[in-house]
């Protein structure tokens, strides 16, 4: 080819790279996603970053996520489904608990001794929200419904053996029905966040605290509270909690219908399974880190299992109640959330 020919050619590839590469740019849309727990967290790690990068692989680079964690974008945890619902973020994950008595559908995940596996209930979780919780997420777009394994019980001070250990001490809980349960047992309850919880156990504002092993480490949790109590492996959870990934409605339809099907693709029943299933698979880990600090365990035999549960009847006794109130067969509620994580 000719000289001049070949740098005119070369002018002309270099002119037109330089004109579509604001196209491109402009082509790509990066979603803020905000949450409240750390980065070094399972759901930091182990969901929103995979699910992240899931979705841009499957865009061709096109959806891209800003992920905030620790409540970067400020405000608080308990103004999460707020802030996606008004557009101050375009994803977040969050625990819909944390505003006691606006999600009272969904509750029924949280009622004491009701969930045994995480990826079981959080496919069910999905399916059951779809029929009996439309109105309680009104204004924002759930991509993924997903519980964490059970609860159990950390403590500063003293190992909690049987129901009369719980007497005088003050346990952080993490939702309404938690906060229940505790009373029943015979123990203070105290609501906090999440994040709240290592300050308070260090300077004995609580004793202990009802939470997942997943949590444990990212917060030391394992370094204050040497005392650990669990139910047996295989039986329901003490208690547990309904998290809610969402997305911001206008957001998602500003979207072009392609990148839609991407983020449909990656929302759903089977995505609440997944995410699940990846708080199944942490628990394990997670405990070990306190076994290699050599604190102390206790296993609760079926037989003390049995008196919590009874205790935690009234639980479930006042939420029917409750729900019925606002017009919902509680104790239809509950047989439907059973039959579904069957």
């Amino acid at each position: 080819m000719h000289p001049i020919r070949t740098l005119k050619t070369a002018v002309a590839a270099a002119l037109l790279a330089t004109v579509a590469a604001p196209a491109i740019a402009q082509d790509a849309i990066t979603l803020k996603v905000h949450h409240f727990l750390p980065p070094v967290s399972n759901a930091h790690v182990k969901m929103i970053e995979p699910w992240c990068a899931k979705i841009a692989r499957e865009s061709g680079n096109r959806l891209k996520c800003q992920i905030y964690p620790s409540m970067q974008l400020g405000g608080s945890p308990p103004q999460l489904f707020d802030q996606v619902k008004d557009g101050v973020a375009d994803i977040v994950w969050t625990l819909p608990g944390y505003q006691a008595g606006r999600f009272l559908a969904t509750e029924v995940f949280e009622l004491p001794f009701m969930v045994a596996s995480a990826e079981k209930a959080s496919k069910a979780l999905w399916d059951y929200a779809a029929k009996n919780a439309r109105e309680e997420y009104k204004g924002v777009k759930p991509l993924i419904f997903h519980v964490i394994p059970g609860t159990e019980l950390h403590t500063t001070k003293q190992q909690i053996k049987v129901m009369a250990d719980f007497k005088g001490m003050k346990l952080r809980a993490p939702n309404r029905m938690a906060t229940k349960l505790v009373a029943a047992l015979g123990a203070t309850p105290v609501p906090m966040p999440v994040p709240q919880v290592p300050e308070a156990l260090a300077k004995g504002v609580i004793d202990g605290t009802v939470l997942p092993w997943e949590v444990i480490p990212s917060l030391k949790i394992q370094e204050i509270a040497k005392f650990h109590t669990e139910t047996p492996a295989g039986t329901p959870f003490i208690a547990t909690s309904a998290f809610l990934f969402a997305m911001n409605p206008a957001k998602y339809e500003s979207l072009p219908a392609d990148l839609k099907k991407v983020i449909d693709a990656n929302s759903g029943a089977e995505t609440s399974a997944w995410a699940g299933k990846i708080w199944d698979e942490t628990t394990g880990p997670a405990r070990q880190t306190a076994v290699d600090r050599k604190n102390s365990f206790h296993s609760v035999p079926a037989a003390e299992v049995a008196n919590w549960q009874k205790a935690a009847e009234v639980v479930n006794a006042d939420w029917i109640k409750e729900v019925a109130a606002k017009g919902m067969d509680g104790q239809k509620l509950i047989g439907e959330a059973k039959a579904l994580m069957k």
